[in-house]
């Protein structure tokens, strides 16, 4: 079968990078994706070239892409300015950039770690260095798509999917290709490394189900997520505004004798309720009214975390840009915070070089006719009687290591988010990232999407309470606990370069032991 699969090596590929993306939410099918990695790594050795691994590994990214985004195209059929069938190609052409970064992979191990006919240790080794660095590369590099890292296949690993704790998933990743190219040394029956391998998850998965984070006191403040599941398709409803604010209203609750975060999704609040507007922005009531229509719902040691839109303006009252933003909102209707994103989604929240591709027909990318600005980057804010939050809005919580202020560190995380856009892949992808970050930094997340699937989720990543998706409803739960800050927390991606130079250190050593 492996000299049949060698003689098609491109249509093998295509097939493996469709199977690959299958180990991600919602299938999370992981032992198929080390399969199609341990493909992947097999074909990228037996190239002749190294022109021929470059282009094997990249067409091995397009298809992995290609799948792994599909729900992408999801978010066109909401777009009145731009065709749906618009999309299918928006999903290929991304995938034909992303693809680059495995390309990159598979060069570097074809070029530094091959040796002789048949695959060793050394370029395993040097393939899951490669791939922890331009994982990496790839979360940066302009403004950053950092979604479904390999190393998220581990999630339904109890245990292993905890090392996140102390390496981070980008270093995840390497082990995953480390685990799959255990495999491909298997089939070729060479058992140390593999016997290594499995011996070091089994004890990492013991090790990582001992410790987990602590129940929280009954006395503890209660968590209400709310899901209203009114989706995009009503957006352009006359009266979409006031039926969500009623729906939010009304799932909200009333209080109780123990204090409560009521959490609301990314954007739901349609009315602009920060003071001090031009009057001509105030298109229906007034911010005080909605404010106060809010706090209603507030016992006096309530708060309410609400995602809307904040105004800039310069000193002549000239709108300037939007914010998408949360707001902190207290009993007596007084703002008492707010943050604004800062990570951005290009062509879905701001156009880039506008005056250049605007005059192109391109603004239609975009939802509104004015760019929303960008934030300062992680923030803090201090709640009086719930500790610190901090904030991540939508995608933003996908960036390993960039979702908490390091200088202020909160005690949970909120993370509002629009999932309703995305399809059937995209929300629990999207899940299945927050609660890898909860991992990371030993911090509860509070998830509140319009459609779901909105949760609470504990320091451990496990779902405490949730909302399934396309259902109305709260998931509600005492405030999780945080951990103590975890190696990861304190260091950072400096863990994913420390395990990325430990591989190809190892690499170099067997290479030149064996030379």
């Amino acid at each position: 079968m492996m000299r049949a699969l060698l003689r098609h090596p491109y249509w093998s590929l295509l097939i493996a990078g469709l199977i690959s993306a299958t180990g991600f939410a919602p299938w999370s099918l992981w032992p198929l994706a080390l399969l199609a990695f341990a493909l992947w790594l097999a074909l990228v050795h037996d190239a002749p070239t190294l022109k021929a691994a470059l282009l094997r590994s990249w067409v091995f990214g397009v298809a992995h892409f290609t799948v792994g985004n599909n729900w992408i195209q999801h978010a066109f059929d909401y777009q009145e300015k731009m065709p749906p069938s618009l999309g299918y190609l928006a999903v290929v052409l991304l995938a034909l950039y992303l693809a680059v970064y495995p390309m990159l992979a598979g060069g570097l191990a074809w070029r530094f770690g091959r040796r002789g006919t048949v695959p060793g240790p050394a370029f395993v080794f040097m393939a899951s260095a490669a791939w922890i660095v331009t994982e990496w590369l790839r979360a940066e590099m302009f403004t950053g798509y950092a979604w479904n890292p390999l190393g998220m296949i581990w999630l339904p690993v109890w245990g292993v999917a905890q090392a996140a704790g102390l390496i981070g998933t980008y270093a995840l990743s390497g082990v995953a290709v480390a685990a799959a190219g255990a495999l491909l040394l298997l089939a070729h029956r060479q058992w140390r490394m593999p016997l290594v391998t499995t011996l070091a998850l089994l004890i990492t998965g013991f090790i990582g189900s001992l410790d987990r984070v602590p129940a929280p006191p009954q006395s503890q403040p209660l968590v209400r997520v709310v899901q209203p599941n009114i989706g995009q398709e009503a957006a352009h409803d006359d009266d979409y505004a006031l039926r969500v604010l009623r729906k939010l209203r009304e799932l909200s609750g009333e209080p109780g004798k123990r204090p409560r975060i009521i959490a609301w999704p990314e954007g739901m609040v349609n009315y602009y309720i920060e003071d001090g507007y031009p009057p001509e922005w105030y298109w229906e009531g007034n911010p005080r009214a909605i404010r106060t229509a809010i706090a209603a719902k507030l016992g006096p040691r309530d708060v309410a975390l609400l995602g809307g839109n904040a105004l800039f303006f310069n000193a002549d009252n000239k709108l300037t840009g939007a914010g998408n933003s949360v707001f902190v909102l207290n009993a007596d209707a007084k703002i008492t915070g707010r943050y604004d994103k800062a990570h951005l989604v290009p062509y879905g929240e701001y156009l880039p070089m506008r005056p250049l591709l605007q005059p192109l027909g391109l603004a239609r990318l975009v939802m509104g006719d004015i760019d929303f600005i960008p934030g300062p980057g992680p923030r803090t804010l201090a709640i009086p009687g719930f500790g610190k939050a901090g904030v991540q809005i939508c995608y933003e919580i996908i960036f390993s290591g960039q979702v908490v202020d390091p200088q202020d560190r909160p005690d949970f995380l909120f993370n509002p988010s629009n999932d309703a856009w995305f399809g059937n892949w995209g929300p629990p992808e999207h899940l299945a990232q927050a609660r890898m970050r909860a991992i990371e930094e030993g911090l509860p997340i509070l998830r509140a999407t319009p459609t779901g699937i909105s949760a609470i989720i504990d320091a451990d990543g496990r779902i405490v309470s949730a909302v399934p998706r396309h259902v109305e409803g709260v998931a509600e739960a005492p405030l999780p606990l945080p951990r103590a800050p975890t190696v990861f927390a304190r260091m950072g991606n400096w863990m994913a370069f420390i395990v990325a130079a430990m591989f190809a250190i190892a690499g170099v050593a067997i290479r030149r032991r064996t030379h």
